[in-house]
């Protein structure tokens, strides 16, 4: 690879380290995702290609280091592939999620709807600053936060809703 970059343009080299490196780091980011959610051969499958491109681009960057665009231009993908790569791992959206709603006086209707939409959902009365609230326990698939958060929002938009990743040990059910 460095007989290629400096057998080309200065700035089409840093270019193709950008990109290069974009790529590296978008692949690094999700594998550090997969591997806390525990996906081993993905993430091993990443690991062995992200660590291999970065011996290419790293040693290219050293070989070719009077070009400082080959510096900017490791710099700036090692910054896009993060910002990829965290885009890319949201949409992905893999694992599993424990939702907390507190609503002050509907409670039942929020338990309902969720219900309604094949969500499984635990009531527990609960004594908040202001009197008696309800506290509602969901787990659910990281996929579908968002559109849990829209049913409990129609219902009550005082509603207080959290958000944790968790890793499910045993039994549960799952929106299908």
């Amino acid at each position: 690879m460095e007989a290629l970059l400096s057998s080309i343009n200065p700035w089409l080299g840093a270019l193709l380290i950008f990109a290069a490196r974009v790529i590296s780091v978008t692949m690094d980011t999700l594998r550090i995702m997969l591997t806390m959610r525990g996906k081993r051969g993905y993430a091993w499958i990443l690991g062995f290609i992200e660590s291999s491109l970065y011996i290419l681009i790293i040693g290219s960057v050293i070989a070719n280091i009077d070009n400082v665009m080959n510096v900017v231009g490791y710099a700036a993908g090692f910054a896009t592939g993060n910002v990829i790569g965290m885009t890319i791992e949201k949409r992905l959206a893999i694992g599993y999620m424990h939702m907390k709603v507190i609503s002050q006086q509907k409670g039942q209707e929020i338990a309902e709807k969720l219900r309604s939409a094949d969500y499984a959902v635990t009531e527990i009365a609960a004594q908040g600053r202001d009197g008696t609230v309800s506290l509602l326990d969901i787990n659910l698939k990281r996929k579908n936060v968002k559109e849990a958060e829209v049913l409990v929002m129609a219902v009550d938009p005082d509603a207080f809703i959290t958000v944790e990743d968790i890793t499910p040990r045993r039994r549960g059910y799952w929106h299908t």
